[in-house]
């Protein structure tokens, strides 16, 4: 990878902040754009915008084209049998409401499990203790080993027959753990259970491949991967999504309504009701055109060098803590010692170092940390080793300025 080039692919990199350099450490929650990304969507907007699939006049069909076309790119970037199997939405936490909704409430009773793991975000614990509630279904939990991982043998404790839905982060994103989703998926399927994987942290660094990890349904945001904001996606295996009902009902995914009842359009888009975003999806054809000229083996094998590097670094600093695994996706989470992660942050800043401080909507993961908040470095493919240098004389700095003496 040639990391200079990347980077002058993005404009946002070309800046100061307070004084100095930019080094944007918090792609973990939004990526950077690329110029083909952002000339994309100005480009629908200057010459194609039309709403899809309504219209027989030009402007219509080249909207429709795009549209389309980008359904397509997603389907052969995670390697989809059909674009009927990808819907399109607003990212990851409605994909993963959507199944929670509409799968899980339709499928669940009294008495089933719905497991999950300590490490998940919000919108991945959230939704199903809704459906939980309302269903009268269980939560049940894969506990963590010391180091931020679980376990095979875990798992198959955890999962039994009364095991309905599993519901999986690919990869953490407050400790990089990137969790054997095919393994689990194996062991769901074995008792009867469906998996669902959020792969927000996972499909902008991974090469994902959903019929090979054999997951029943995998949600990912487009902002995280180089896409806009405002543009994800929730795959799902067709004969799952056909049984499913939508959740929002209205223009675009009707077929034929009448006073007193209608009918919905086929996969996929009896999900997307009302006008798409189709700006959106623009850019996040743009956005995988991007990456996979980049390659998501070369971006993957740069970001865990960034990590090793990071993690090198970081242990060089007394009184900090870190948290995860050694092997990990690239990102890392620590604490200063008795010094607020917020405050971190604050002094970084200054440096002109952008990083994520706060409980990452991660609570319960926070509290099986024994912590309230963490700071966190993440990265991708256009970070460099000499930024990480950067953080760790920005830690330093911390430090002093906190009173500390190393």
């Amino acid at each position: 990878m040639d990391i200079r080039a990347i980077r002058e692919q993005f404009p946002v990199l070309d800046q100061e902040v307070n004084g100095h350099p930019l080094v944007y450490l918090d792609s973990s929650a939004t990526s950077q754009k690329p110029i083909s990304v952002i000339e994309a969507v100005d480009d629908y907007y200057r010459h194609h915008n039309s709403n899809v699939h309504r219209g027989v006049h030009t402007l219509g069909t080249r909207a429709t084209d795009l549209y389309e076309g980008a359904r397509d790119k997603v389907r052969r970037f995670i390697n989809a049998e059909s674009t009927a199997e990808i819907i399109f939405n607003r990212g990851t936490t409605t994909a993963l409401n959507t199944v929670a909704s509409s799968y899980a409430y339709a499928n669940l009773s009294e008495g089933d499990e719905i497991v999950l793991t300590y490490m998940e975000h919000h919108s991945n614990i959230i939704p199903w203790q809704q459906a939980a509630k309302a269903t009268g279904a269980t939560l049940k939990y894969i506990p963590l080993q010391e180091d931020g991982t679980i376990t095979i043998q875990d798992a198959k404790e955890t999962i039994t027959n009364n095991t309905k839905i599993v519901a999986i982060a690919h990869v953490s994103n407050v400790l990089g753990t990137i969790n054997p989703v095919k393994e689990v998926a194996k062991i769901a399927h074995e008792h009867g259970a469906v998996i669902v994987v959020d792969g927000a942290q996972g499909a902008p660094h991974l090469k994902v491949d959903v019929q090979d990890l054999d997951c029943d349904f995998y949600a990912f945001s487009g902002h995280k991967m180089c896409a806009p904001t405002g543009i994800g996606v929730l795959y799902g295996k067709k004969h799952l999504l056909d049984s499913m009902e939508p959740i929002e009902f209205g223009g675009e995914m009707i077929d034929f309504v009448g006073l007193y009842d209608s009918t919905w359009k086929e996969l996929p888009w009896k999900f997307e009701g009302g006008t798409p975003i189709i700006a959106g999806a623009v850019g996040l054809g743009a956005a995988i055109d991007f990456l996979n000229d980049v390659g998501l083996d070369a971006i993957h094998e740069h970001e865990e060098q960034l990590a090793k590097h990071a993690l090198e670094s970081l242990r060089t600093i007394d009184g900090i803590s870190i948290y995860g695994p050694e092997t990990r996706a690239g990102l890392v989470t620590f604490n200063l010692n008795d010094v607020h992660p917020h405050d971190t942050a604050t002094v970084l800043d200054a440096e002109g170092i952008a990083v994520r401080a706060g409980h990452h909507c991660a609570q319960p993961l926070m509290k099986w940390l024994d912590v309230t908040a963490t700071a966190r470095a993440s990265f991708y493919l256009y970070n460099t080793e000499e930024e990480i240098d950067r953080l760790v004389d920005g830690l330093r700095k911390a430090k002093e300025y906190f009173g500390y003496v190393f």
